[in-house]
């Protein structure tokens, strides 16, 4: 039986394909305070600015690649049963091949209902008002926001609950409840966290190996050792 890799994936691997993160300009996104866009309180202030911030993310995700970093992590599903947890609402671990993806924080290509979290859509284009779900509410990203829940939580905290080895890359591990995530792997799992700028881990009992530097740089390390532990 392969061996359970679980990889917790935050803004850091995207960043290496060129999409931005808010957390490299002091809370602006692209330009756009953070809570214009990425809060309940900024869609109901001026839904018009959110859905043309995410309908210019969508496009862009039509212009980017994924970097060797996503495309290792889907070469290891020959050797592992590997399950990938991302903080990241782009589709770049699928477009390089990895088949099981658990996105916390939503995904930029679907879109959902505003009155019903359940009714969820496949959306490539632009979203814009007036368009509706199967009732005539209208549809919004299928992002979670700064101050909702995170519906996939309790399934991501199963998941590293049998992770076999742990892999964290490209978070500064201070997104709540994302950033907790690791310590609910089993003590004998061996940790991996690779960040060009590592967050102190306190508390957890793992054994931990942090490899400074991108996600790319940082899985070509990780591919050798992994080798072993087949």
């Amino acid at each position: 039986m392969k061996k359970k890799l679980v990889v917790l994936t935050g803004a850091g691997i995207s960043a290496e394909s060129g999409i931005k993160t808010f957390r490299d300009a002091d809370g602006l996104w692209e330009g756009h305070n953070v809570l214009d866009v990425a809060t309940p309180e900024g869609w109901h202030k001026n839904p018009e600015l959110v859905l043309d911030f995410y309908n210019q993310r969508r496009k862009q995700l039509h212009e980017v690649q994924p970097n060797l970093g996503h495309q290792i992590l889907a070469t290891l599903e020959q050797d592992f049963d590997v399950q990938i947890i991302t903080q990241n609402v782009d589709n770049l671990h699928e477009k390089a091949g990895s088949s099981n993806v658990l996105h916390l924080h939503g995904e930029l290509l679907k879109v959902r209902s505003t009155a019903n979290q359940n009714y969820i859509l496949d959306w490539e284009t632009d979203l814009n008002l007036g368009d509706f779900d199967d009732k005539g509410r209208q549809l919004r990203p299928h992002i979670v926001w700064f101050g909702e829940e995170v519906p996939a939580l309790e399934e991501a905290v199963e998941i590293v609950q049998k992770a076999d080895i742990l892999i964290i890359i490209g978070t500064s591990l201070q997104v709540y409840p994302a950033s907790g995530l690791m310590h609910y792997a089993k003590p004998s799992a061996p940790v991996y966290y690779i960040d060009p700028k590592p967050a102190q881990i306190y508390d957890l009992p793992n054994d931990i190996k942090i490899i400074a530097t991108t996600g790319s740089v940082g899985m070509k390390i990780i591919q050798k050792d992994l080798e072993k532990l087949q």
